[in-house]
């Protein structure tokens, strides 16, 4: 029996572990699974991980409101310390580039437990694009004992890094795994959801969302400028920002967007409900990192409000494009697709982050790496 504790704090690292957390419940006789919240994000983490039918085993309750960087650093590590001298663990797994992925690593490292790194071996290149992820990814890939690179590219991104190529492993993005586990009759709730909510879901949604560390401040007053005028210019369209509660974005855009009719702003919503967006949506303008990968799926264009992104297949298939916070070029972009049809603007590419399998590859791994 093997004790693996899965370490993760905000909505996407759960999306993105939950179908490894069932894949391995699958096998009692060999995993015992714990699952350790940091509640990076607190309402949004639980909220999702109830999706999933999962319930954390730790609560570290971490967040605290406008926290610096060098202060959650401190709280995770202590936390998650202690946490580690209280469980036998035999191995430590973490997702992505966050500050929860940073601490679980570290603190694996300093207990001497091996760490497998999911989602391992993306790049942008550039410290502080993303920030502060980029720089988090890089060092967690320091000391991973495995590494599941969701494409080659990521593969050899990590090779160039001198990492042992016998470490690394291309699984896919579990992200795929994620939206072939909603059944028919969550679609159905997510249909009523907006029904009740007065938010008329057809061919002229545009979803949007923007909460990047690197995109408050100027930036963000850009992006919401020409969200703006978007609205005004298509005012045929729906538009639906689910806001993030860092007030940083959050006050902005209830600021001066609230008052416009056809944007609707809502708090952050539940897994199934931000798939079906993505489902409908004619256009997304986003600047996270897991649209990116889900958009592909439901042949939605998606404009990347970000100068660098560590996920270039994307960019290279032609399923996005990068467009920063330049008010100008995100009006250009988004006018090429909103003034046609939704039919005329589906992508005819297959989604190049995944095939839903990627749980079965990397429980295997895992067995494989314990068996010897």
């Amino acid at each position: 029996m093997k004790n693996i504790i899965f370490i993760f704090g905000t909505r996407p690292e759960i999306i993105k572990l939950a179908p490894i957390i069932l894949e391995m419940k699958k096998y009692p006789d060999f995993y015992n699974v714990i699952i350790c919240n940091t509640e990076q994000q607190k309402e949004l983490s639980n909220q999702t991980l109830t999706y999933f039918g999962l319930k954390a085993d730790i609560n570290l309750d971490c967040m605290r409101e406008n926290q610096s960087l060098s202060s959650v650093q401190a709280r995770l590590l202590t936390s998650l310390d202690k946490v580690f001298n209280e469980n036998k663990i035999d191995a430590a797994i973490v997702q992505g580039d966050t500050m929860t992925v940073l601490c679980g690593a570290l603190t694996s490292f300093y207990h001497k437990i091996p760490v497998f790194h999911v989602e391992a071996g993306l790049r942008s290149y550039d410290i502080y694009e993303p920030f502060p992820e980029e720089v988090m990814r890089q060092m967690t890939s320091r000391v991973a004992a495995l590494h599941f690179a969701p494409t080659e590219i990521n593969k050899q991104a990590l090779i160039k890094e001198n990492i042992a190529e016998n470490k690394i492993h291309v699984v896919g993005n579990t992200v795929i795994d994620a939206l072939f586990c909603l059944s028919g009759e969550v679609i159905e709730n997510s249909e009523k959801f907006y029904k009740e909510k007065g938010i008329h879901v057809d061919d002229k949604l545009v979803l949007i969302t923007a909460h990047r560390r690197e995109n408050h401040g100027e930036r963000i007053d850009k992006i919401i400028e020409a969200i703006s005028y978007l609205a005004d210019k298509y005012s045929d369209h729906t538009f639906v920002i689910p806001v993030h509660p860092n007030p940083n974005v959050k006050n902005k855009i209830h600021e001066r967007l609230g008052v416009v009719k056809n944007i609707h702003l809502l708090p952050p919503l539940d897994y199934p409900y931000l798939v079906y967006l993505m489902k409908n949506a004619k256009l997304i303008l986003t600047d996270s990192g897991g649209i990116q990968e889900e958009a592909p799926s439901f042949a939605c264009p998606t404009l990347v409000m970000r100068y660098e992104t560590e996920r270039k297949e994307g960019i290279e298939a032609g399923v996005s494009k990068l467009v920063g916070a330049d008010y100008g070029v995100i009006i250009k972009e988004a006018e090429k697709i909103l003034a046609e049809s939704k039919d005329k603007t589906r992508l005819k590419t297959q989604n190049p982050y995944g095939d839903g399998k990627s749980a079965l590859r990397i429980e295997k791994v895992v067995r494989d790496f314990f068996e010897g």
